[in-house]
């Protein structure tokens, strides 16, 4: 039995003890917890118990967002010794799958991921946990720092598979958590210039406090004008749609230039209509990212080198005994918060 947060049914959570695997093979490590952020996706579940076909139907451990030190190592593990801080990359696929041999392994079948129902998530204060999944951070990487290598790596996962080349210009709609790590992703993948919208006036604040990020001063309605006037008329390279809110769609395609390339990043909630014809004749690209793969040990190097910062994105840290209120404080979505935390007891 371990204490952890525990969402019983949506809009119930709890703090108590609950059954949770313990047991440590001997390629695995035991791992401390030391922070955990609240993502998005802990959020939906919290309001509506599901998101599309993942359904909470008995109670769930919370949180995926995660970092802590190694108490102990299993027999075969060798780049990670007891006393190391370690960041946890929490899905957990079959490493032997035809996926996962090409370099797919998140979107391996087979995969499970934390706090994706049924399986439990890490805001409890000790997890087992596959060791090459696990991260040691650098003596410049903080732990709360270490918790932001998860959603920082969708953003990096979402600039591989678009392709940024040098010199591009790219919009970035939502300046949500995932939209402004999106943001300065394309910046540090060689990206120009970066555009970002988000209709919340503070979020769009923190997100222009980082040099190369240009907000977006429009009504939704004059988005693509504003974008093609900044743009000379020709329209941005790349568009990441990062809200998930449907309309986005509509403002995106306008937005690019001829042969450009849209890159679906948000989980919509509801399917999404598209006008191919309108993306056919202007040849755009459509790219998808789900997750990441292999790209964690080139966040904690782009933080470590200091080219992402991502502290000014830590809104407020809450404490393990307090968890119930972090997630109160999410679910309110106050306007100038970015990522809350939850430091578990050392």
């Amino acid at each position: 039995m371990a204490e952890a947060l525990v969402l019983e049914r949506p809009r119930v959570l709890s703090l108590r003890d609950i059954d949770l695997p313990c047991a440590m093979g001997p390629d695995d490590v035991r791992i401390r917890m030391e922070v955990v952020g609240i993502c998005g996706s802990d959020i939906h579940y919290y309001r509506h118990g599901r998101i599309g076909p993942f359904v909470v139907e008995a109670p769930m451990v919370l949180g995926h967002e995660g970092a802590g030190t190694v108490i102990a190592a299993g027999g075969r593990v060798r780049h990670l010794k007891p006393g190391d801080r370690v960041c946890i990359e929490p899905g957990i696929p079959d490493f032997s799958s035809r996926a996962s041999r090409i370099g797919l392994y998140n979107l391996d079948p087979a995969l499970t991921f934390w706090a994706t129902p049924p399986v439990h998530g890490c805001l409890t204060p000790e997890v087992v946990h596959p060791a090459s999944l696990c991260y040691r951070l650098p003596e410049a990487v903080s732990q709360a720092e270490g918790a932001m290598v998860e959603p920082l790596a969708v953003g990096l996962q979402a600039v591989h598979k678009a392709g940024v080349a040098a010199g591009d210009v790219a919009l970035v709609l939502g300046a949500g958590p995932i939209g402004i790590l999106v943001a300065l992703s394309a910046l540090a993948g060689g990206c120009a210039r970066v555009l970002i919208y988000d209709p919340a006036a503070a979020k769009m604040a923190v997100a222009t406090r980082y040099a190369g990020i240009e907000a977006v001063t429009a009504a939704p309605g004059d988005i693509a004008g504003f974008v093609q006037a900044a743009t000379a008329g020709w329209g941005v390279d790349l568009v990441f749609e990062c809200s998930g809110a449907a309309p986005a769609y509509d403002v995106a395609a306008p937005c690019l230039r001829p042969g450009g390339t849209l890159v679906c990043v948000g989980m919509a909630s509801a399917p999404v209509a598209l006008d191919i014809v309108a993306l056919i004749v202007r040849e755009i690209r459509i790219v998808t990212v789900f997750r990441y793969a292999n790209v964690y040990d080139r966040a904690i190097a782009l933080m470590a080198g200091g080219r992402i910062d991502v502290k000014p994105l830590i809104s407020a840290t809450y404490d393990f005994a307090d968890s119930i209120a972090a997630f109160g404080r999410a679910d309110a979505a106050h306007p100038d918060d970015v990522k809350i935390q939850i430091r578990l007891p050392g």
